[in-house]
């Protein structure tokens, strides 16, 4: 499914439209990280909030690359020179639905949501059209109109991406996986089923999210994120919690730490293990897992630590269950109940 992976620190989605002398691109990202697609390449741009620090990553195509790489910032341009402004004789000719997501495409760009929302809501018969005002609505937490949108998106999927393409546009968007990880989507049937499954999370919609994630199962059996989605909703939508944990396990199968992502379906199928009273199991997963700490998130360590404290303590291990939650609090003193649990108030 081509997902890109970044850490997430609890900050909400972003999305911006970048218009500059080498044409339009559109970035998704959040603040102090952003991964941009345009006439220019592929890039990664991190920064430091608050500091006006950043760096700018190019992501090589065969080893090529130019001197206008290597620029940290783009000149703006005047949207009217580009292709989101329709010419006198080309608007008789083109139709309202398109003109409307030309129109939406300028006012997010220049920054006017709620006047792009209007404009994309006039083109949601266009499945680009639908995508975005469904982007839109859901970055307002409008998310049952999110939701009918990126239905009208998914029903249409064949014609994902034609707009964006005929105006020389690509677009990438940033959603949560889970507390540790994001993944940057297309507008594409895979695209368009995980953000219906992060829609539909929030409504408290489980059966409809698991349905999206079934489907993304038969795209991609064996794609790590759609594994990883899956598991998160079935633990929260299955209302037999012994029936879910064996479910989780089945669907995790086998599997060694090569990533952070592998880690966290580790950490999974060790919470499923506890959940049917494997303890041993459990804390044998979660010691393979914390092996591996090279480029491993703080946050998915510290889950890590934490379940496996649990598993210590039903054990009988009350030294290697504090040594865990020990080693949590010296990295984050307010994670879960572990000041509770060390007597510390």
């Amino acid at each position: 499914m081509g997902f890109r992976f970044w850490r997430r620190k609890k900050i909400l989605p972003g999305i911006t439209l970048n218009l500059s002398k080498s044409g339009p691109s559109l970035s998704f990202g959040v603040r102090g990280a952003k991964f941009t697609i345009g006439h220019g390449g592929k890039r990664v741009t991190a920064g430091i909030p608050g500091t006006g620090m950043f760096y700018t990553k190019i992501l090589k195509d065969r080893d090529k690359t130019s001197s206008r790489h290597l620029e940290n910032k783009e000149n703006e341009q005047d949207i009217s020179d580009g292709r989101l402004t329709l010419g006198f004789f080309k608007k008789l000719v083109t139709p309202e639905d398109e003109r409307a997501f030309v129109d939406g495409c300028r006012e997010f760009s220049q920054g006017n949501e709620d006047k792009a929302l209007e404009s994309f809501e006039k083109s949601i018969h266009l499945a680009d059209g639908a995508y975005m005002a469904a982007l839109l609505a859901f970055r307002k937490n409008k998310l049952e109109q999110a939701a009918g949108w990126m239905g009208i998106a998914r029903k249409d999927n064949k014609n994902l991406g034609k707009y964006f393409s005929k105006y020389g546009m690509s677009m990438e968007m940033v959603i949560p996986i889970t507390d540790e990880m994001i993944a940057y989507v297309k507008p594409e049937l895979s695209g368009v089923l995980l953000i219906l499954v992060e829609i539909y999370q929030r409504q408290g919609r489980w059966h409809e999210a698991l349905e999206c994630l079934k489907s993304l199962r038969s795209i991609a059996p064996e794609d790590l994120v759609v594994k990883l989605s899956l598991v998160e909703v079935l633990m929260d939508a299955v209302k037999d919690p012994e029936q879910a944990c064996k479910k989780v396990i089945e669907i995790i199968g086998e599997i060694s730490n090569e990533s952070p992502l592998h880690a966290a379906l580790m950490l999974y199928k060790a919470k499923a293990f506890i959940g049917i009273s494997m303890f041993i199991v459990a804390r044998d997963i979660l010691t393979a897992a914390l092996r591996r700490k090279k480029n491993m998130p703080l946050e998915l360590l510290n889950a890590l630590r934490y379940e496996r404290a649990l598993a210590y303590k039903k054990l009988g291990k009350k030294k290697q269950a504090r040594s865990d939650l020990e080693r949590i609090y010296a990295n984050d003193p307010d994670y879960e109940d572990v000041a509770e649990k060390l007597g510390i108030y």
